[in-house]
């Protein structure tokens, strides 16, 4: 937490360069949120990590969805110029109960475009990375990242 007059500031950073203290701290907290483990103690053992290093990170480490959950995200997504691109993007986030809010896409260039899309995330069904991991495995997507949230 911050200290009294400290802002919080939070960075989205990728899984690979976290410490696996870090890293195991989140999978019991999901272990405990999945009722996996009764307690704490059986938790931790589980993932073989010490109770005080769990206690040291529990309150500062989450994972992206819960911190995008009832929030807006913007996505850059790079696709190739096929007819029906954009509306496969579309589907998918629409089947998971996301509420796009803007779309801007850019005039095709040597049969790329680029399209940037703003939706919110409050009745997603499925985590926002698992949601882009599907966009991504669409033909035709060459890039999909998250440039924001709001």
């Amino acid at each position: 937490m911050a200290m009294k007059g400290k802002k919080d500031k939070f960075y989205l950073v990728n899984e690979v360069i976290l410490p696996e203290a870090i890293k195991k701290t989140i999978k019991v907290k999901s272990i405990l949120q999945l009722g996996e483990a009764k307690t704490i103690n059986e938790a931790v053992e589980k993932m073989d990590l010490s109770r005080s290093a769990y206690y040291k990170y529990k309150d500062y480490v989450f994972p992206f969805y819960e911190l995008s959950q009832g929030k807006i995200v913007s996505i850059n997504a790079l696709i190739s110029n096929e007819s029906g691109m954009l509306s496969n993007i579309l589907r998918i986030i629409a089947d998971y109960n996301g509420s796009v809010l803007t779309i801007n896409q850019n005039l095709p260039l040597q049969g790329v475009a680029h399209v940037n899309i703003s939706f919110e995330t409050k009745e997603l069904t499925l985590p926002v990375e698992d949601v882009l991991h599907e966009v991504r495995q669409l033909e035709g997507v060459i890039k999909v990242e998250l440039i924001g949230q709001a």
